[in-house]
């Protein structure tokens, strides 16, 4: 991935494959470094993560309320020192403890420069804070934050991270991209969600029209609750349990530029032998 070029045109060639929290299973939980390392091995060209932080203001991979599914516990991470965080060990699919513990995003970051792209979610628990990490591992050309389409957060970005490439999560229409460049924040794009085929951000017509402006348009096959809609069900289920081309070949023909999903290596294998990998 040539980094000195805009993430716009390094996706213009090639659909982007981002692997959500990793590519974890079997003994590997996921928001570990070897889930980072397993989603390097599938091939992916971004990685996302989650950022918590403990109740002395260090930051942590790992996604905040996951607590007891992840390291099963009942209490949060927020209300920890980082001493003894660093201490918790992850649990494996089967609720077993494994031998992995929880990095900090110091860590992480530093390992994973120069090699993909790297989404950071929960960027806004601690916008200035998290900007300082960034900028500290020299990641700044790597990275793209997100938040939820609020304003409350958009100050703070404009503040502490303006150069950084920023992403806001819309839901159904895009109201604020245009308005984010007139504030001078790097908004690179949007990741979108979408209940219904019918609903705007879905549209060839804005996918094309955000291309027009050099933005990507960032999709979602991910199921993390089979109840919250995401992609209006062009998901990683659908496409393992019916046809990657009712998931996968949707989004892909549809004209985003990212795919974000659980089963990296499986999206990559399909978009290369389909021939959708090269645009």
């Amino acid at each position: 991935m040539d980094f000195e070029k805009s993430i716009f045109e390094n996706s213009k060639d090639r659909i982007l494959v981002c692997a959500h929290r990793g590519v974890s299973g079997a003994d590997i939980p996921c928001n570990t470094l070897p889930a980072f390392k397993a989603a390097l091995m599938h091939g992916a060209d971004m990685i996302e993560l989650d950022v918590a932080l403990s109740r002395d203001g260090e930051h942590f991979v790992f996604h905040p309320g996951m607590e007891r599914a992840h390291l099963d516990m009942r209490s949060f991470l927020i209300t920890k020192k980082s001493s003894k965080i660093k201490k918790l060990k992850f649990v494996n699919q089967d609720n077993t403890k494994t031998e992995y513990g929880i990095n900090t995003l110091e860590e992480i970051l530093t390992f994973l420069k120069g090699r993909c792209y790297i989404n950071i979610d929960k960027y806004w628990t601690d916008i200035k804070g998290i900007t300082e990490c960034i900028r500290k591992c020299g990641v700044e050309k790597q990275v793209i934050v997100k938040t939820p389409d609020e304003q409350k957060y958009y100050s703070e970005i404009a503040r502490y991270a303006p150069d950084l490439m920023f992403m806001p999560i819309v839901r159904k229409k895009d109201e604020i991209t245009e308005r984010l460049d007139e504030m001078g924040i790097n908004c690179i794009g949007a990741e979108v969600l979408f209940k219904s085929e019918r609903d705007p951000v879905n549209s060839e017509k804005y996918i094309k029209s955000m291309h027009k402006r050099e933005k990507i348009v960032f999709a979602n096959a991910i199921v993390y609750n089979y109840r919250e809609i995401l992609s209006a069900g062009h998901t990683d289920d659908i496409s393992i349990i019916d046809s990657p081309e009712s998931g996968w070949g949707y989004l892909a023909d549809r004209g985003y530029d990212v795919i974000q999903t659980d089963w990296c290596g499986s999206v990559k294998a399909f978009l290369e032998n389909h021939g959708r990998a090269k645009r």
